[in-house]
């Protein structure tokens, strides 16, 4: 294992521990312009979500209306909207496909925007352990500068078993081992560079998680527009279930 790599995992909890987490469950809010020009402003200011640890599976809820929730799930890919008896008002696999030819600015639909959300918050919420996936390669690169600190970095490669933003990325850690960044292209919102920032990291039944995250434009040199973050997300609270599954 990459020695920055064991530390960044002994810092948030270790890597033994996590093995023994079924799931995670967040209290959050999402907010940004994107969401307006997606056509879905406002509607994340306050969701319930839940990633298994054990598979790529996300459920958020509610989801666009009061008695809807949403499903990610991998093995075969395939997002779903459901009702409060448990039952399909709307389904697609294969859902990356539907992307095709989207600009930043093209509206999604619900299922659009349930994906994006549904992967992207289980590896928000599982990383770093992400990284101990089978197929996942992480390794140090060279050190980077920024707001007076040193940041040492992880170069990230994702296998096709991981669904993700984009196959390689990097993640950048302060002297505590915390996460300040990460670094990846949007493939599905047209190949936007982004670089999105965390912080605030809380400690919520022995692992910690950054609480606060912002996303903004990344310049092909590696700097950051931080003038106005597209999207936001702000976790209020987290429980570690160790038994059972979402």
């Amino acid at each position: 294992m990459d020695a920055l790599l064991s530390k960044v995992l002994d810092a948030h909890g270790g890597l033994d521990r996590w093995n023994d987490v079924a799931t995670v469950t967040t209290r959050l809010s999402i907010g940004g312009p994107v969401w307006a020009v997606k056509g879905w402003d406002g509607a994340l200011a306050d969701e319930t979500v839940t990633v298994d640890t054990r598979r790529e599976r996300s459920v958020l809820t509610p989801f666009t209306a009061p008695d809807l929730r949403l499903v990610f799930e991998t093995g075969p890919e395939r997002v779903s909207v459901r009702s409060g008896d448990g039952g399909t008002v709307d389904e697609r696999t294969d859902a990356r496909k539907s992307f095709t030819g989207f600009l930043r600015a093209t509206p999604w639909d619900r299922l659009h925007l349930g994906y994006f959300l549904g992967y992207a918050l289980w590896n928000y919420l599982t990383s770093p352990f992400l990284f101990t996936r089978p197929g996942v390669e992480a390794r140090e690169i060279e050190p980077w500068h920024e707001a007076g600190q040193e940041w040492r970095r992880l170069r990230v490669r994702f296998p096709d078993t991981v669904t993700t933003h984009n196959p390689e990325q990097v993640f950048y850690y302060d002297t505590d081992f915390m996460q300040r960044r990460m670094d990846y292209v949007t493939e599905i919102l047209g190949g936007t560079l982004v670089a999105h920032y965390s912080g605030r990291p809380k400690t919520y039944g022995g692992f910690v998680f950054p609480t606060w995250r912002r996303v903004f434009r990344r310049n092909q040199d590696g700097t950051s527009n931080l003038n106005l973050p597209s999207i936001t997300i702000d976790i209020d609270d987290i429980t570690i279930n160790r038994g059972g599954s979402s």
